[in-house]
C-alpha cells in the first residue's frame, strides 16, 4: 500500500533509503562508541582497585 509519487518516485525512495541508512549507521556508531567508552572505563576502574 504505497501513495502514487508520480515521476518523483526515484528520488522519494531514494532518500528514504539514504536516511534509512544514515540512521542505522548513526545506532551501529553510538554502540561501538558506548562499548569503547564501557571498556576504558573498566580498564581505570580495575587500575584504581590495584592501587587503591
Amino acid at each position: 500500500m504505497m501513495p502514487e509519487l508520480g515521476k518523483y518516485e526515484v528520488e522519494v525512495l531514494s532518500s528514504y533509503a539514504v536516511s534509512i541508512l544514515l540512521i542505522v549507521a548513526l545506532v551501529v556508531v553510538s554502540i561501538l562508541r558506548s562499548r569503547k567508552a564501557r571498556a576504558a572505563l573498566d580498564e581505570v576502574e580495575k587500575r584504581g582497585r590495584k592501587h587503591g
